[in-house]
């Protein structure tokens, strides 16, 4: 997830132009997510994902990164998180539509990605993020700093009611000034 300097993953109006995106860090993202096979995404963020990526490779002026995501989307298993969509209309695509009981159904979703093994990656999406923290639901942040300092906006951690303990695995930073963390949350049951 893309974030400021400040911890805003959009604006007040859910801006985001001032997100760094380039080949260098499209090839680093490309390299981490064909390695997964399910996708997680909030029901805006999903109805913005297909809109483009279904017909991104097919376009004349189709850059590599859309066609090498373009192709990774049409495999991936996605899953929504929403209250508004019906899950009884699974006419979509390879989709799972997520509408109640998030503990139950994300803890059962990890036990069918190979035994919790395979990485499920959340995508943008604030409010499903948002839920999920306060479930305690997520296992890791792979974050992408940017620098600017936003000063308003969605913030990343919101409504988290107790500490969480992060272990950071990895950082990268890119040429024009963006920088990856990759953060597993700590088990509080060791020490």
């Amino acid at each position: 997830m893309h974030l400021s300097l400040d911890g805003f993953v959009a604006g007040p109006n859910g801006e985001m132009d001032w997100i760094k995106i380039n080949d260098e860090i499209f090839d680093h993202v490309e390299k981490r997510i064909g390695k997964g096979d399910t996708a997680l995404y909030g029901r805006v963020t999903y109805e913005m994902m297909e809109n483009y990526w279904p017909t991104a490779a097919d376009k004349p002026n189709a850059t590599k990164h859309d066609r090498v995501h373009s192709e990774w989307y049409s495999k991936v298993h996605k899953v929504v998180l929403s209250k508004t969509m019906n899950p009884a209309n699974q006419a979509l695509a390879n989709t799972t539509i997520i509408s109640g009981n998030l503990t139950d159904s994300i803890n059962t979703l990890k036990q069918m990605t190979n035994g919790g093994s395979e990485e499920i990656l959340l995508f943008g999406s604030p409010s499903a993020t948002h839920a999920l923290m306060q479930l305690n639901l997520i296992d890791g942040y792979w974050l992408f700093v940017n620098p600017v300092i936003l000063g308003k906006g969605i913030p990343l951690f919101a409504g988290i009611a107790e500490k969480t303990k992060l272990h950071l695995v990895s950082t990268h930073p890119f040429a024009c000034g963006v920088t990856e963390l990759s953060y597993i949350v700590k088990d509080s049951n060791k020490k």
